[in-house]
């Protein structure tokens, strides 16, 4: 019985709060004076053709948006890890450094970030658009990360490498063996986060021409004028892609225990 009331007291609210939202959306829906043509969007994710089934123009944007979000998160973490050790460092030149990009970067745009890169960097270096997407993104989301690391680092008390350092264990493998999985623990909800943002903020790459699910998006309303249909199949692609994300993520969660002692 009180495991039945838990699970009311948990979930309830939430099912109300789903069902208002469709009563709301289907109230919405039949008194809108819209046409729905939702027959005419599957062609835009997958095409029957003589050789079997291919892509369509949305699923092929997807897998830009995914291409380009799977380097980017690379690239953060190497820049995360990178400068939180810099930041770490007994260097004030690299401290210097560190605090100057995470400080310029968090205190900017990222659309004006991708903007000097795109139409500024870009020219003088023969960078790609996609490239320039990559970099603008995985320097903007690697400020955030670098925070997270290092706020994850120092929060594992000073004693364990006090501990590490009395059983013979050398710095790297102080760090590899126990400073790391204790820090994972603290930082791993908060990268996952900072994954699914960097999802979301790629869409800003259609602004300069990359063919990605938003620009895709943006062509074929423009050319059919289904605006509500289009828009709703972009944004049920976003939610597929974070939250295959979460579900990764919350499954290596539970790997390294997060949140256990």
């Amino acid at each position: 019985m009180q495991a039945w009331t838990r699970w009311i007291r948990i979930y309830g609210k939430t099912a109300l709060f789903i069902a208002a939202l469709l009563a709301l959306f289907a109230f919405g829906y039949h008194n809108l004076n819209y046409n729905w043509q939702w027959y005419r969007v599957w062609p835009y994710l997958v095409t029957v053709t003589e050789e079997g089934l291919a892509a369509g123009l949305l699923m092929k944007g997807m897998l830009v948006t995914l291409k380009i979000s799977g380097i980017s998160l690379l690239l953060t973490l190497g820049i995360g890890f990178s400068t939180a050790f810099m930041r770490l460092s007994s260097s004030p030149v690299l401290n210097a450094l560190v605090v100057c990009y995470v400080e310029s970067i968090r205190n900017t745009p990222l659309l004006i970030q991708l903007f000097v890169i795109y139409f500024v960097i870009s020219p003088v270096m023969d960078l790609s658009a996609f490239s320039s997407a990559v970099i603008a993104l995985s320097l903007f989301e690697g400020a955030y990360a670098s925070e997270i690391i290092r706020s994850g680092i120092t929060a594992v008390d000073h004693g364990q490498w006090e501990a590490a350092f009395s059983l013979g264990m050398s710095p790297f493998g102080t760090f590899r063996e126990v400073i790391l999985p204790q820090a994972l623990r603290q930082i791993l909800p908060m990268l996952a986060g900072q994954g699914v943002s960097l999802i979301k903020d790629s869409a800003l790459v259609s602004t300069i021409s990359i063919f990605d699910l938003t620009m895709q998006g943006q062509s074929i309303v423009a050319e059919t004028f289904l605006t509500f249909e289009i828009w709703f199949t972009v944004a049920f692609c976003y939610l597929v892609l974070t939250a295959s994300l979460s579900a990764c993520i919350a499954r290596w969660e539970r790997r390294v225990g997060v949140g256990q002692g």
